[in-house]
């Protein structure tokens, strides 16, 4: 099949987008200047990350489908979070012309998956050649009639839930780190999140005040909570879900790990807990977070540590 460079732009990107089936909120997808996406109620929830390799991945840890479920992944995760349902990718692939054509094709049929299995679309982006494969990927989606779920409506007397894995990509990470490859429920986890998508039904069903998606750290996701709602958020070590696999370090893993995609949120008082979702604090006055009522642990993500 030959490298990148040997297909030359055009045919590389033809090549690719025949791999991405297009949904219903797609009016126009790859092909054009731009795609054309629906948006009923005349919003759009839009986000954007950039993964590099070496950064966010790496080649000889990750094969190509599993870079394009998570890159997908992530974004997709990012507008569930703000209570909007996905419609669609926009993607920028960089790589080295010697990139073979069929890991290109691989990491867009990673990309074609998650989107799928959100209800999404890949409906464009661009292409060009860089000394390092870097991946600039923007997420779309849509409201409805609803509000947006945003970090700031969070009061005293609300519960903290949360769904979805926490600690796992971490400790995936570190044991690929030290050249180990398991328990694979681990190292899986760094290599393709799975972002529970249905948590955005269930948190508007159970009238959520705020919501995020937990990518830096729980402590830290959560201080993003306390900071923008003007609240404390008290969290109960005992209530943090830790399954065994994470092993002694677990419970500094759930509550400092990032890159699960889990989701956090806050609740009225009294509102029962939705289906799935794990009660594990309240909101208080005050200001950031405390672990069972003491400063948490150290070690949250940052992508330029002092």
């Amino acid at each position: 099949m030959g490298t990148i460079g040997d297909l030359g732009e055009f045919a590389l990107i033809a090549r690719l987008t025949r791999r991405l089936p297009q949904g219903p909120a797609v009016r126009l997808g790859p092909g054009d200047d731009a795609a054309v996406i629906s948006a009923p109620d005349g919003r759009v929830v839009a986000t954007t990350d950039v993964l590099v390799e070496g950064r966010h991945f790496r080649r000889d840890w990750s094969g190509p489908y599993d870079i394009g479920r998570k890159a997908a992944a992530q974004n997709l995760a990012d507008v569930v979070a703000m209570g909007a349902r996905p419609t669609a990718l926009l993607v920028g692939f960089a790589a080295p012309s010697a990139t073979d054509a069929e890991w290109a094709e691989r990491l867009y049929d990673g990309l074609a998956h998650e989107c799928r299995a959100a209800g999404a679309s890949v409906a464009g982006g661009d292409v060009v050649a860089a000394p390092e494969v870097t991946l600039a990927v923007t997420g779309l989606g849509v409201l409805g009639a609803a509000p947006p779920l945003t970090r700031a409506g969070a009061r005293p007397g609300d519960a903290v839930d949360v769904r979805g894995r926490l600690g796992f990509a971490a400790a995936g990470l570190a044991l690929l780190a030290a050249g180990r490859d398991g328990p694979a429920e681990l190292t899986e986890a760094h290599r393709r999140p799975r972002p529970p998508a249905a948590a955005r039904a269930a948190a508007r069903a159970a009238g959520a005040t705020a919501l995020l998606d937990v990518s830096d750290g729980l402590v830290q996701d959560l201080g993003h909570i306390a900071a923008a709602s003007g609240v404390r958020v008290d969290l109960d070590s005992a209530a943090v879900p830790v399954p065994a696999v994470l092993g002694p370090d677990g419970l500094r893993l759930a509550l400092t790990g990032g890159e699960d995609h889990a989701f956090a949120g806050t609740f009225p008082a009294g509102a029962a807990l939705p289906p799935s979702w794990t009660r594990i604090g309240t909101v208080t006055e005050g200001t950031g977070v405390r672990v069972d009522g003491r400063e948490p642990p150290p070690g949250a993500w940052d992508h330029f540590p002092t």
